[in-house]
C-alpha cells in the first residue's frame, strides 16, 4: 500500500487509519463517516488489516467498546458524525478522564432541528470541554497523515489522551483529490506498536474509571489538564518526526498564511481555508494586505499562536461554521479572549451552505471598513427575498 492515488478524504483516513494498525475497530455507520468504517470492514475482511472489527448497535457502544479495548491495552479507532457524536457524549469525559487514548474520525455535520445530513462543525465544536484533542484536516492528505499522528500523539506516554480528527463533512470527506500514500514500512517506522503498562493485567490488577470525591477529584482533572498542555509540545515531535521520515511538514497547532504584514487576517479552520487563501491572494495583487490564520487544532487551543499572529493586524475576523445559539461561534468566543485585536465573527456553511470566493472578499471588505459584530453570512440577502 504505497503510491499516489485519487482518493476522498474518507478514503485516505481508512487507508490511514490501516497504516496505524489498530486492534480493534468499533464500528457504526452514520453520514457522512460512513465510508470509513466500510473501507476498514473490507480490509479487515480480504487481510490487509489484522484487527477485531466489531460491529455496534450505536454510537454510544462504539465508544463504550473502544474504552474497553483502550482500557485491556491495545491501539483502537472508532468514528461518528453529528448526532452520533451527540449519542456519544456520555462517554467522551469517560475516555478522557481515563486517560484512553482512543482515536475517534468525526465526519463533520450539521446538528438537528431542523435535520439535515450537510456538513458544518457544530458537532464537535460542541464538545470542547469533553477532554479530547481536537484536529481539523483541510484536505484529504492531511486527513491521512493526521491518522497515523493521531495514535503518535493520543499515545504517547506524557499525553495518554483521546484524540478527535475532524473531517468536513462531503466538502472533504467527498470529494477526490490526489493523496501521497506512505509504505507501510515507513509507517511502521513512524508509528511502533503500541505499548502501555497502564492496560489490564490480572497478575498485577489495577483499579480504572473509579470515583473520586471533593478531596482527589481536583488534582485529576489537574492532571488531565496540564496532559493536554503538553500535547502542543508533542505535536511538536510527532510532526518533526514525520517530516523525517515522509517528507512532509506541518506546522503545529495552526498555520499562518501572509500574516507577517498583515493589515486583516481571517481566522478560521478546516476545508474553507484554502478558499480564504485563494481570497487573499486576490487582495493582495490589489494592493491589499490581507492574510488568514487557520487554526488546526482547538484542543489544545492555541491562544499563544493566535495572539502573535494578529497582534500587529488593524481587524481580524474569525469565520466558522457554527453558532452558540444566544452568543457566537464558539471559536470566536475563545479568540476573543486571548487577542487586542478588533475582532468580528462571520457565521457561514450552516447545514452544507455554500461559502463562495465572494463572501470571502466580502468579509475583507467589512474589516477594512470597520464594521464588525456577529454576521450570518447571505442571511440579510434571503430576508430581502422573502419580504418581498
Amino acid at each position: 500500500m504505497s503510491g499516489r492515488e485519487f482518493l476522498s478524504g474518507n478514503d485516505a483516513f481508512a487507508i490511514g487509519v490501516c497504516l496505524a494498525r489498530p486492534r480493534v475497530i468499533s464500528a457504526y455507520p452514520i453520514t457522512p463517516q460512513t465510508v470509513v468504517v466500510e473501507r476498514l470492514s473490507e480490509m479487515a475482511e480480504n487481510g490487509s488489516l489484522d484487527v477485531d472489527f466489531i460491529h455496534v448497535e450505536s454510537e454510544h457502544s462504539a465508544l463504550s467498546c473502544a474504552i474497553g479495548a483502550s482500557a485491556a491495552g491495545v491501539r483502537t479507532f472508532t468514528a461518528t458524525s453529528s448526532q452520533g457524536l451527540l449519542y456519544m457524549a456520555e462517554c467522551l469525559p469517560y475516555a478522557s478522564g481515563g486517560r484512553f487514548p482512543i482515536v475517534m474520525m468525526n465526519a463533520n455535520r450539521s446538528i438537528a432541528l431542523p435535520w439535515n445530513i450537510y456538513g458544518d462543525q457544530s458537532d464537535s465544536l460542541s464538545q470542547l470541554a469533553s477532554g479530547w484533542i481536537q484536529a481539523y484536516a483541510q484536505d484529504a492528505q492531511e486527513a491521512l497523515d493526521l491518522a497515523l499522528m493521531s495514535f503518535y500523539i493520543a499515545e504517547h506516554p506524557k499525553v495518554s489522551t483521546p484524540y478527535m480528527v475532524n473531517l468536513d463533512g462531503f466538502h472533504l470527506t467527498h470529494t477526490y483529490e490526489v493523496v501521497d500514500i506512505p509504505d507501510d514500512s515507513l509507517a511502521d517506522e513512524f508509528l511502533p506498536p503500541y505499548r502501555t503498562d497502564a492496560g489490564i493485567d490480572f497478575n498485577a490488577p489495577k483499579n480504572m474509571a473509579f470515583s473520586a470525591g471533593p478531596g482527589h477529584n481536583a488534582a485529576f482533572k489537574y492532571r488531565q489538564h496540564a496532559a493536554m498542555l503538553r500535547v502542543r509540545d508533542v505535536v511538536t515531535e510527532a510532526e518533526a518526526r514525520f517530516a523525517g521520515i515522509f517528507g512532509r511538514r506541518y506546522s503545529g497547532l495552526t498555520e499562518a498564511y501572509m500574516t507577517g504584514d498583515a493589515d486583516y487576517i481571517i481566522v478560521t479552520l478546516g476545508a474553507v481555508s484554502g478558499l480564504c487563501r485563494d481570497a487573499a491572494d486576490a487582495l493582495r495583487a490589489r494592493g491589499v494586505k490581507a492574510g488568514v490564520l487557520r487554526i488546526r487544532y482547538m484542543r489544545p487551543f492555541p491562544g499563544d499562536e493566535i495572539a502573535r499572529e494578529l497582534r500587529g493586524a488593524k481587524a481580524a475576523a474569525v469565520l466558522e461554521k457554527d453558532i452558540s445559539v444566544g452568543n457566537a461561534g464558539a471559536v470566536f468566543t475563545e479568540t476573543a479572549g486571548v487577542t487586542d485585536t478588533p475582532l468580528s465573527n462571520y457565521i457561514g456553511g450552516l447545514g452544507g451552505e455554500d461559502i463562495a470566493e465572494a463572501d470571502i472578499l466580502e468579509i475583507f471588505d467589512d474589516l477594512r471598513a470597520g464594521r464588525g459584530g456577529v454576521r450570518f453570512l447571505g442571511i440579510k440577502e434571503r430576508i430581502d427575498e422573502e419580504s418581498r
